[in-house]
């Protein structure tokens, strides 16, 4: 099928910045990499891909050696049967880091992104330096409470694609071809300004989850939340410096960090939703930035 949305095409807006493929942990992961200076992983989350960075990807780039990275299930990287836990995809990076001959580095992940960062830290300790949650914290026992109904009145929007991503085969039998539905009404619920994320951008989105490979690999991520919590409750306090940046996921984030990590900086963006690096690229890049270059 044509890609009218290959790293080529999108990348000619984002002079810097080269598109690369490496084979680690029995998988090939793309990412995109521009910028010189300490290395700063950035993992993106879900519905999106790379593309989603483009704003803050520039910014970065000023101080640090920016890795994009597309986690194993999304974009151009590879879409594996299995392997979809975080630690094994914070495994993937370990091997992405020593294979580039990146000693340590600050890892920064939104969403499912923030996951894997999390799982990073408390696994590779010695190949981490700092680490910054967006919105999301790891998946934890409190999820297993998440309400079956929405709660009338309730602040948040009710998650039903936690629970619907759980399903084998279904998704990806009933969503091939129509992932736009469900990537249109997730930004029209979760993002304050609507056009922060373009009808260009939704449609690289659309495109990259459309298939039923990409469908089933994008669920793996939410069907293993079983082990990724079982790991969470064996995982050490992170001592780490942790910077945890939230907009509409702000109250979750605090609440998902406050007891497993002993250097915490919490920042809220205030009128934002949950795609932060869509919405607010600039405020995000100057807390990052700030926090990653402080002694």
């Amino acid at each position: 099928m044509h890609n009218p949305f290959s790293s080529t095409a999108l990348l000619k807006s984002l002079p810097g910045f080269e598109s690369h493929f490496v084979q680690v942990n029995g998988t090939r992961l793309h990412y995109i990499e521009g910028g010189h200076g300490q290395a700063l992983i950035l993992l993106p989350g879900y519905p999106e891909t790379w593309w989603s960075c483009h704003q803050i990807m520039p910014l970065l780039a000023s101080e640090f050696r920016l890795f994009v990275v597309e986690m194993r299930g999304m974009g151009d990287s590879d879409k594996p049967a299995d392997g979809y836990d975080k630690r094994n995809m914070a495994k993937d990076l370990y091997e992405l880091t020593r294979l580039l001959n990146l000693e340590k580095v600050f890892i920064a992940g939104q969403d499912i992104g923030a996951h894997v960062a999390y799982s990073f830290a408390a696994n590779f300790p010695g190949a981490t330096e700092k680490v910054i949650l967006i919105d999301t914290p790891h998946p934890e026992e409190g999820m297993y409470q998440l309400p079956m109904l929405p709660i009338p009145g309730a602040k948040h929007i009710y998650p039903w694609w936690l629970a619907f991503n759980q399903i084998k085969e279904l998704p990806e039998e009933t969503m091939e071809g129509r992932m736009n539905i469900v990537i249109d009404w997730m930004f029209d619920q979760l993002l304050v300004n609507l056009q922060a994320v373009t009808g260009f951008d939704r449609s690289v989105y659309a495109f990259f989850y459309n298939s039923k490979d990409a469908i089933r690999a994008s669920n793996g991520w939410y069907q293993a939340f079983n082990k990724d919590i079982a790991d969470f409750k064996a995982y050490r306090k992170i001592e780490l410096p942790l910077l945890a940046i939230g907009g509409s996921g702000y109250e979750i984030l605090e609440n998902g960090i406050k007891e497993n990590a002993t250097a915490v900086k919490l920042v809220k963006i205030e009128d934002c939703g949950h795609f932060l690096l869509s919405e607010k690229p600039q405020e995000c890049a100057v807390h990052m930035i700030s926090f990653l270059n402080a002694p």
